[in-house]
């Protein structure tokens, strides 16, 4: 195994030059720099990760707790801090949590345990108090997709008011006015939101919501089968959904067509997040699109940032706007 010794031999120099240039730290000419780099690479030599992370009391990995990464939406934002960490540099940890609550707060700790300051939270679970004292507590906790007003400037997050408003503006200007909803019931409080925002978008129009054409469940493809029976077998009126995520809409599309109802002409539907599932049905969903791999960026950027501040200074607000992808599933009524 080469070690920092060998290479300041080859190189004719001390260790801690060569410690410098790998570290890119203190005072190293340009000519200097350069040969250690190339008897670096000559040589194949792979600084110690441990052995740095001891030197300098960090460990330059970053974590993430999700709530399962083989779902579309979550391996989307992995993918993305993955890109960033890369970018910076470091390394990366991932762990599912499957919304559970003890499983986020055991992940957490063990990244704590492992030396890690760098922690990002995609939460479920876990209440904004819960989420608030573990902010308190460690430098470099970043929660995404979640707005929590304590620690706004630790949350990346996207306007989900906005983004009902903008689903449901679309429905309507395209003749709807009788729009169910099919929603994901989370600690994050997405869900509330988005129907304040579908609330002021029909409001505006003089209109109001049904309270009854809100289905809630717990699911993704399954669960818009599931509520789409509901609507079926229901005395509603409705001729569009606003679905909470795209599984649920393609879930509850494929219901629909599969009980001869068409879908748009006779209801239409629009989902949210904009996943590959969307250009993969028949009619393909028009969506909201959820700028997920974009935010994870930022995140895991701003969690390394945090970390090297030596104070926290940066009180800002890190907000993401939706926007609509037009496709196929929803109708204009004549």
């Amino acid at each position: 195994m080469i070690t920092l010794d060998d290479v300041a031999q080859k190189a004719g120099v001390s260790a801690s030059t060569v410690s410098r240039v790998l570290n890119n730290t203190g005072r190293v000419s340009d000519k200097v720099r350069e040969h250690v780099k190339n008897v670096i690479e000559a040589m194949g030599y792979q600084p110690n990760s441990n052995a740095r992370a001891l030197a300098s009391k960090r460990t330059e990995v970053v974590g993430l707790v999700t709530p399962n990464i083989s779902l579309s939406f979550n391996s989307v934002l992995a993918s993305g801090v993955s890109e960033l960490v890369q970018q910076r540099n470091y390394k990366m940890l991932v762990t599912n949590s499957y919304n559970d609550k003890r499983n986020e707060i055991n992940a957490i700790n063990s990244f704590r345990a492992q030396g890690l300051e760098n922690i990002l939270v995609h939460s479920h679970a876990l209440s904004d108090r819960e989420l608030v004292a573990l902010a308190t507590d460690i430098k470099g906790l970043v929660v995404i997709n979640r707005f929590i007003k304590k620690i706004a400037h630790r949350c990346v997050w996207l306007d989900n008011v906005e983004a009902g408003k903008v689903a449901a503006e679309y429905c309507l200007n395209r003749g709807h006015t009788k729009i169910a909803m099919m929603m994901h019931k989370h600690q994050s409080n997405d869900d509330k939101r988005r129907i304040e925002g579908i609330t002021l978008a029909l409001n505006e129009k003089g209109l109001s919501v049904n309270p009854d054409a809100i289905l809630y469940g717990k699911g993704g493809e399954d669960l818009g089968r599931k509520l789409a029976k509901q609507l079926i077998e229901s005395e509603l009126e409705y001729t569009t959904v606003i679905a909470y995520n795209d599984l649920i809409a393609a879930g509850a599309l494929n219901e629909f067509q599969d009980q001869g109802i068409r879908v748009p002409e006779d209801v239409s539907i629009i989902g949210f997040d904009n996943l590959f599932i969307c250009t993969l049905t028949r009619p393909s969903l028009t969506t909201i699109h959820h700028p997920i791999c974009e935010m994870a960026k930022y995140a895991a950027n701003l969690s390394i940032n945090l970390v090297d501040a030596e104070t926290e200074t940066n009180k800002d607000t890190h907000l993401f706007l939706p926007t609509l992808v037009e496709r196929d599933s929803v109708y204009a009524i004549q």
